[in-house]
């Protein structure tokens, strides 16, 4: 979960590291620093807090030349976030300087041993514990920095991206990569450590990303070597040629990312299924799909895995499932399906779905499928991620690079894929006919121009989002295929404004939480003039008997809930299947602007970083 990036080359390397821990600061904000080779030693500045902070304090504290630098910002596992345990971590010679994304189980138990050596600590880090390993081996083993590292690396239990820099050799970084991704960018004499491509896109479109259990020596003049940290066997360099543009990663106007991204979502949506949709042929064409259709076709059951977003927008996929294609789906957090001994065999299709295709759980997920057996089919959105290489199969969402740490685009291009492979599914299986297929394909092409729609309702709901920004508790309610967008709802709210909300299916509100309902509750309804309507105007009579503020997210033209309801914030029709991808707009957009009404940090929450790489 935290960000690291490194440099060596010809080009002053401060500038380039401070640039790319700003724009991987999503990943860890709790503080930050840069460990950079002025041409005799290593200059190092490191602060608790954001890696502006750190930005002042090196100005101030050291000489910024050099041409050799490696920078962290971190979300702390061990040990609190403070100047200390902030990276990056010397080795007790003062040689060696180490950043870490990930967690060292056996920290504890290395550290008692080294502690016996003689070795002490300044920091409650387990990274610390590591660098000093690496030089213990060092010095043992009388080897160079690159065997070092990899001895060390077979002798500890966990995950970790790792870049580490000897003040003795001062034209190499070592790297190393298991469970935490580490890309390592390719520019003409210079390359570029970054844990994912954004910090160096100006400089090289070339990268090279590392799999599990991997490490290179990144040394100027040299061409890169990838060996297996298990037995030294030399692995595939392969070079990748990056998609991703500068301008993806930048507000682009926008006050927050996360704005950007909710009115990113027509372009999103349309670009996730561009060249799948084909309306005028009748077909959804999609490889991952076409090439295994059998294993659909004639699977037991689909399993989703998944976590946070991910798992409602896999909620959402299960009513798809079963309602177009009539296949029996279960979701599954990614985080207990790991380790309760689930029952999976050879007939089952397991889908896992994750935003940055980096997600620890989801990827434990994913070997405990291989291992039984199943066929995974990753929904992910970062080409070349993890999970990219680690299904047998599956479909990128193409949704762009998501900065926000809440979640946006990602939920609604995730439903979009989700929604073509389901369609796909029916109609193979003869469970749709081709009169209704056709009649969703052309409604799901219409799906962007109806999301834009509905953002022009952001002036209202900025007015909604001012008379309840200072409530302590919402409820969310919502049924069939909105009730996961009930949940994903309230999680946003929670996320950004640290309001206590809370989604349930609307008729589960007799069964507790009506209990909460006074004048001093907001209750959001998704109410579209679909499915269980009616029952759902009842659940809205219940909660206005009871004095409930009702806000209720409706069908365009709606009178129903109108006549009830506080306020409401109305969404163009669709297919009921679809109004996920419609309903979820408003929530989004509530959620932020009461964020920002509340002064908090909108792209950056507390305690939370944008992609879950451990446990």
């Amino acid at each position: 979960m935290c960000g690291i990036v490194g440099y060596i080359g010809k080009r002053q390397a401060f500038p380039i590291v401070l640039e790319g821990l700003k724009r991987l600061e999503y990943r860890g904000y709790d503080s930050a620093g840069i460990a950079l080779y002025d041409g005799s030693d290593i200059l190092l500045s490191k602060t608790k807090g954001k890696v502006s902070a750190l930005e002042d304090k090196a100005n101030n504290e050291m000489s910024l030349k050099g041409n050799l630098a490696i920078g962290h910002t971190r979300w702390a596992t061990h040990g609190v976030p403070n100047d200390v345990n902030s990276h990056p971590h010397y080795s007790n010679s003062g040689d060696l300087v180490i950043i870490h994304n990930g967690i060292i189980e056996n920290y504890a138990s290395i550290k008692e041993e080294l502690i016996k050596r003689g070795y002490t600590f300044q920091s409650d880090t387990d990274t610390e514990v590591l660098i000093n390993l690496i030089e213990d081996v060092k010095k043992k083993e009388k080897v160079k920095l690159g065997k070092a590292v990899q001895i060390a690396l077979n002798q500890v239990v966990g995950a970790y991206a790792i870049a580490v820099f000897d003040k003795n050799k001062p034209n190499e970084i070592v790297v190393a990569k298991l469970g935490s991704p580490l890309a390592i960018g390719v520019g003409e004499d210079e390359f570029f450590i970054a844990s994912d491509a954004s910090p160096f896109l100006e400089y090289t479109k070339k990268a090279i990303y590392l799999e599990d259990e991997e490490m290179a020596v990144v040394r100027l003049n040299k061409k890169i070597k990838i060996r297996k940290i298990k037995n030294d066997e030399l692995a595939e360099t392969y070079i990748q040629e990056l998609k991703i543009n500068l301008e993806q990663i930048v507000k682009g106007g926008y006050d927050h990312f996360m704005l950007k991204e909710i009115y990113e979502q027509p372009t999103a949506i349309k670009d996730t299924y561009r060249g799948r949709l084909l309306v005028k042929e009748g077909i959804i064409r999609m490889a991952g799909i076409d090439d295994h259709l059998e294993k659909f076709l004639n699977a037991n059951r689909v399993i989703i895995v998944a976590c946070g977003t991910s798992w409602h927008a896999g909620l959402v996929a299960e009513y798809i499932f079963e309602n177009l294609a009539r296949i029996p789906v279960e979701v599954e957090y990614a985080s207990e399906f790991r380790y309760r001994n689930p029952v999976i065999t050879s007939k089952d299709v397991v889908i896992a779905i994750s935003q940055s295709g980096e997600t620890a759980d989801t990827l434990a997920a994913i070997k405990l499928a291989k291992q039984n057996g199943a066929f995974v089919f990753g929904v992910c959105n970062v080409v070349g991620s993890t999970i990219a290489r680690e299904t047998h199969a599956g479909a990128y969402t193409h949704a762009g690079p998501e900065i926000g740490v809440a979640s946006t685009k990602a939920f609604t291009t995730q439903i979009t894929v989700l929604t073509l492979i389901a369609l796909k599914l029916a109609k193979e299986s003869g469970a749709m006919s081709k009169s209704d297929f056709q009649y969703h394909l052309q409604e799901l092409e219409l799906i962007p121009g109806k999301v834009e729609k509905a953002l022009e309702s952001d002036k209202h709901i900025l007015e909604v989002a001012k008379k309840y920004k200072d409530s302590k508790n919402c409820l969310y309610l919502g049924r069939g295929y909105n009730f996961p967008v009930a949940l994903e709802g309230a999680l946003k709210l929670k996320e950004i404004s640290y309001i206590h909300a809370e989604g349930y299916p609307a008729a589960e509100m007799k069964h507790g939480p009506i209990a909460l309902i006074d004048e001093q509750m907001p209750v959001f309804v998704i109410a579209t003039k679909k499915g269980h309507y009616e029952k759902v105007v009842s659940n809205v009579q219940e909660i206005k008997a009871r004095s409930g503020k009702i806000i209720g997210i409706v069908t365009q033209g709606d009178k129903d809930v109108k006549a009830i309801a506080d306020h409401i914030i109305e969404v163009p029709e669709t297919l009921e299947c679809l109004t996920p991808l419609l309903t979820t707009i408003p929530l989004q957009l509530l959620s932020y602007h009461i964020a920002v009404l509340l002064n908090k940090n909108v792209d950056q929450p507390r305690n939370l970083a944008k992609s879950v790489t451990v446990e």
